[in-house]
């Protein structure tokens, strides 16, 4: 709660941490302590919407905006776009928590940069 705690008073006061303002290390940082603050959405929404502007500055990474996206979408009960969120594994295959367009949800996952949907689970697979 305190890192969520404490970007929730760096995007107030300073807006969304950009990698010309705090390096590439320091954003990727900021992106997982807003992604992980599931237990606060309203930190988690402002995060989201510096964080898409951000984006279109290109001083952040389309594809973690895209996981934190679907991550405000699944925490708000609601589909998600890109498949980045997990709901569990069946058969040993992971199955992603329901997503708008599953056709489509590749090709989407590729304009943000994000692998396939089956690369991706195999990649991030835990060892057998």
């Amino acid at each position: 709660m305190r890192n969520g705690d404490r970007l929730a008073e760096i995007l107030h006061s300073r807006g969304w941490p950009t990698v010309s303002s705090v390096g590439d290390e320091a954003a990727r940082r900021a992106w997982l302590v807003a992604q992980h603050a599931d237990r606060r959405l309203d930190p988690q929404r402002t995060a989201l919407t510096l964080m898409a502007q951000a984006v279109q500055a290109g001083e952040a990474d389309s594809g973690h905006l895209a996981m934190l996206r679907d991550r405000v979408l699944v925490n708000e009960g609601r589909p998600q776009i890109y498949g980045t969120q997990i709901a569990g594994v069946v058969d040993g295959q992971p199955v992603p928590w329901p997503c708008e367009d599953p056709e489509g949800m590749d090709a989407r996952r590729a304009e943000v940069g994000l692998d396939p949907f089956r690369i991706h689970v195999t990649k991030h697979a835990p060892a057998g």
